[in-house]
């Protein structure tokens, strides 16, 4: 899902290791996130370097991008995970999502703060009067956030069904608040949206193309992602690619 980071963390592994270089992970996610920034050019964070160096199977990465804290939070054993490649390729280096940072660092100077993490949920009125499209993108990262914190509280308790609400949650507010969705995307979604078996579905990733991951009942997941691919392709002529399970 995140080749690039996890090329560059693989690369920086294998650099530690040849010359025993004095980095531990999170200083190696670093020189990733500078490597995308200062050479390819693309405004990316630091999350997708710190879960290849940081993550491990059957865990999700709990990140505060800013302070660099971080937690592994066990997946409920109930939980499957299916993640399929819309085939829709992007960049992140130049075009729309370039434009949508700097719309948030816009929207944050506009109204005061540092970054619109500083807001929260109670700042939606205020955020409300931005002129359009800033208030939007300001309303989504505000929601987004709260939304993280409210996952993190479903998987410790295990609750998949609030769990894949937030999932939907999310999505529909980077397709009409954020507006880094596309058409293929959001067909994926209600294709898992319509089947009993799926808790949720969201895209992952930066946007514009890419991959959703969805949250499915036990024993259902290889069944789910057969029938999404059918349909995908019937319906856009794509042939998407299933990459879990």
């Amino acid at each position: 899902l995140s080749s690039s980071a996890a090329l560059e963390i693989a690369l920086l592994r294998a650099f530690r290791e040849a010359f025993m270089l004095p980095l531990d992970d999170v200083q190696m996610a670093l020189l990733a996130k500078r490597a995308e920034n200062d050479f390819v050019g693309a405004p990316v964070g630091v999350m997708d370097q710190m879960a290849c160096t940081l993550a491990s199977d059957g865990k999700a990465l709990f990140l505060d991008t800013r302070s660099l804290e971080w937690k592994v939070v066990p997946l409920p054993p109930a939980a499957q995970l299916i993640v399929f490649n819309s085939g829709i390729a992007h960049n992140h280096s130049r075009g729309d999502y370039r434009t949508r940072r700097a719309e948030c660092e816009e929207a944050a100077r506009r109204l005061g703060v540092a970054q619109l993490r500083d807001l929260d949920l109670s700042d939606v009125p205020r955020v409300r009067e931005l002129p359009d499209p800033l208030g939007r993108r300001a309303r989504h990262v505000i929601t987004e956030d709260a939304r993280v914190l409210d996952a993190v509280r479903a998987l410790e308790g295990g609750d998949l069904d609030v769990l894949g609400a937030l999932f939907y949650a999310s999505h529909d507010s980077m397709r009409d608040d954020y507006e880094v969705s596309v058409p293929e995307i959001d067909l994926i979604v209600e294709l898992a949206r319509s089947m009993p078996e799926v808790h949720g579905a969201r895209l992952t990733g930066g946007g514009f193309g890419g991959s959703v991951v969805m949250l499915a009942r036990p024993g259902t997941a290889a069944d789910v992602a057969k029938r999404v691919s059918a349909a995908y392709t019937a319906k856009t002529g794509r042939a998407g690619t299933i990459l879990v399970p």
